[in-house]
């Protein structure tokens, strides 16, 4: 069995969006097979010996069964793929820093790499996070602890304790979700979508059920007789759903995430009640809205209506075989009405045109990373 080693890691950054990079870059190498342990507090600091944006700073460890030459050598990678390009000129404004600070207990001394790290001793920016996560974890050349090679340490610059706060994991990230809508129009794949991520996120799941409503077949063969009791049915049955789901939180999941959000209710009713039909209805549907849970992240998956109506082929469904590219095209367009007329909520614009989640996990992890990242700058 090959021994896995704590490994401890600074991580700065003083370009661009500071903090996203350096959250990204920690969640990348926890998908590297290193799983991340434990983070620090976020630092920040001014440039040290040379003129440049002020730092972020972070500590974190890990877990893992790499050397620490197949380490460096897969932090040179991560590093190169944030944009850093590591030259022999000193120290100058960089995307992303990483530095093995301690290996387990062991020094190493090659060509390329030393440890513990050379200049930690020095550097209150990386002693001050690394007391956050490893105070008591002893220096095996100096045979002092964190806490006390920090009370030694000579570097009087300036350390501000930052709000920023950095998860391990973007399964932890995503644990502080607690309500996640996917939406899209018809054969857009949202379904789909919501059960890979409840599967790989233990979350809650919460599909519409809509097969069994009698009033769909013949809306599709009648639409002006048949689209006001169909509206009004989904309505009772969608409100009625979605509170009973979003109101029991389940204790063994880490959130809810749904295919649909209530308000598609008022959307499809504008499209197919006459004028008359939808006031009504709209007053009706104001009742309800105010009640039901709002997302903290609405996703819209948008996809042209050409692959629309090929995903409505494939999938068979033979009441849906009849919809016309132009009811697409108006359901579309109330999506993103809606979507404009609401600002205040947290909306992510997905855009499948060129995206195949479900033939190619590139492309499933490209959605992940753009939820990601929507997530984090809610948080922060």
């Amino acid at each position: 069995m090959v021994k896995e080693n704590t490994t401890y890691l600074s991580i700065g950054s003083n370009l661009g969006n500071r903090f996203l990079t350096i959250q990204k870059a920690i969640f990348q190498l926890h998908r590297s097979g290193c799983p991340v342990q434990k983070v620090s507090t976020v630092y920040e600091n001014p440039a040290v010996g040379f003129d440049g944006a002020d730092f972020l700073n972070a500590c974190f460890s890990i877990k893992t069964a790499l050397s620490p030459e197949a380490l460096l050598n897969l932090i040179a990678t991560l590093e190169k793929d944030f944009g850093r390009e590591r030259t022999q000129e000193g120290y100058a404004s960089r995307s992303i820093d990483l530095d093995i600070l301690y290996y387990g207990d062991e020094v190493v001394q090659t060509d390329s790499l030393t440890i513990p790290h050379p200049r930690m001793t020095e550097r209150n920016f990386v002693l001050k996070p690394l007391a956050d996560i490893a105070p008591q974890h002893y220096h095996p050349v100096l045979k002092k602890d964190t806490r006390n090679l920090l009370q030694e340490c000579q570097d009087k610059n300036v350390l501000k304790k930052t709000h920023h706060r950095l998860y391990p994991s973007r399964e932890a990230l995503f644990g502080k979700l607690q309500f996640l809508s996917i939406e899209g129009n018809i054969g857009a794949g949202k379904s789909t979508l919501t059960k890979m991520i409840a599967a790989d996120y233990n979350a809650k799941l919460v599909l519409e059920r809509f097969a069994d409503n009698p009033f769909l077949p013949k809306f599709y063969d009648d639409r002006v007789r048949y689209a006001f009791p169909l509206e009004m049915s989904f309505l009772a049955d969608r409100y009625q759903q979605f509170t009973d789901d979003t109101s029991q939180f389940d204790l063994f999941k880490k959130f809810m995430v749904s295919d649909y959000d209530i308000f598609k209710s008022l959307i499809f009713a504008k499209i197919t009640l006459q004028k008359e039909e939808f006031e009504l209805y709209r007053k009706v549907f104001g009742f309800m809205y105010k009640e039901v849970k709002k997302p903290d992240i609405y996703v819209y998956l948008y996809q042209n209506t050409e692959r629309l109506l090929s995903n409505i082929k494939k999938r068979g469904r033979d009441y849906e075989q009849n919809i016309s590219a132009d009811y697409l095209d108006k359901i579309n367009r109330g999506y993103l009405d809606f979507i404009k007329g609401h600002p205040q909520q947290t909306t992510l614009l997905i855009s499948l045109e060129t995206l195949d989640f479900v033939a190619r996990k590139e492309d499933y992890e490209a959605i992940l990373d753009r939820i990601e990242t929507k997530l984090i700058e809610i948080l922060h």
